[in-house]
């Protein structure tokens, strides 16, 4: 017996001696009342930080004038829809919102696709030059939106792409598969070789054991993959001004810029459309929030 034990004992004993009960030491996962109250006083706090700019868009959007958010006390007094239903009834909204649509489902299929195909080849399959290609993906996120319009523009010219749907879907499959790629490599390394091995073992093709048995496994990691593609084209505005030309095909991000002109601001309009917009976002963020956490942070937990 350790000199440490036996001087705890003795302490134990002299204590019971003298009519004192052991005194118990608190677990590390045994927290006070106040700390308890003072995490759920910060989380409160940055809730209320992160939701007030949502808050106060929707405030404004209720305002009838559109010189309102310079006086936003008097808009209490005359809260109104009319916003709304303008931005409904006499903008081509729903235009904007089915060219949104097109455009953003179709980079998150396209760009997942190619992005999971693209890392589980690097995560798994060691021919020449697997990490160069990587390295290469990387670099490509480096350059600015304004290098990359021209040379973009005079390909889809020639290719007749420019003012279509799948011109645009391609430019921004071109910008999100790269760090997509990066992020279901990572993923696909967490997910154990052996799983391969039994389909191959099984009679599956590499493209089998992929569809079948790897792509089930990784579904946190391709909601993930699918919310950032789907956001990236979705509020884009640089690229969908340059290529599409027709109004009526113009995105909803872009849509927003006809409220505002040289000589005239309509800010009550642009705030309801910005609400409105946001809607769908919302939509497609509560379909992939419960595999959004653990896919952003699984990639990190290899080796």
């Amino acid at each position: 017996m350790s000199t440490t034990t036996v001087e705890n004992s003795a302490g134990v004993a002299k204590d019971a001696s003298k009519g004192t009960a052991p005194r118990k030491v608190r677990g590390r996962e045994q927290r006070s009342r106040l700390g308890s109250a003072a995490s759920h006083g910060i989380l409160i706090v940055a809730s209320l930080i992160a939701l007030f700019p949502i808050a106060w868009l929707v405030y404004l959007s209720l305002g009838p004038d559109k010189d309102d958010y310079l006086h936003p006390g008097g808009i209490w007094d005359k809260m109104t829809l009319d916003n709304y239903s303008f931005v409904l009834e006499h903008t081509n909204f729903f235009d904007w919102l089915k060219s949104s649509l097109i455009v953003s489902l179709g980079t998150t299929v396209i760009g997942v696709f190619a992005a999971a195909t693209t890392g589980y080849a690097v995560s798994r399959m060691r021919f020449p030059g697997y990490r160069k290609l990587m390295w290469v993906l990387l670099v490509t996120q480096m350059f600015p939106i304004a290098v990359l319009i021209v040379p973009m523009y005079q390909i889809l010219s020639e290719l007749q792409l420019i003012d279509t749907y799948i011109g645009l879907v391609l430019v921004y499959c071109a910008t999100a598969v790269p760090y997509s790629a990066w992020l279901l490599k990572g993923y696909f390394d967490t997910i154990p070789f052996e799983i391969d091995e039994a389909g191959r073992v099984d009679g599956l093709t590499p493209f089998g054991t992929f569809f079948r048995l790897i792509l089930p496994l990784a579904k946190p990691g391709l909601a993930v993959a699918a919310f950032y593609n789907f956001i990236t084209a979705f509020g884009e505005v640089a690229f969908a001004t340059t290529f599409m030309l027709d109004d009526e095909k113009y995105t909803l991000a872009v849509g927003l810029q006809s409220f505002i002109s040289e000589h005239d601001a309509q800010r009550n309009l642009m705030t309801a459309a910005a609400v409105l917009i946001a809607i769908p976002v919302s939509a497609f963020f509560y379909l992939v929030q419960k595999n959004l956490v653990t896919g952003l942070t699984a990639g990190g937990t290899k080796g």
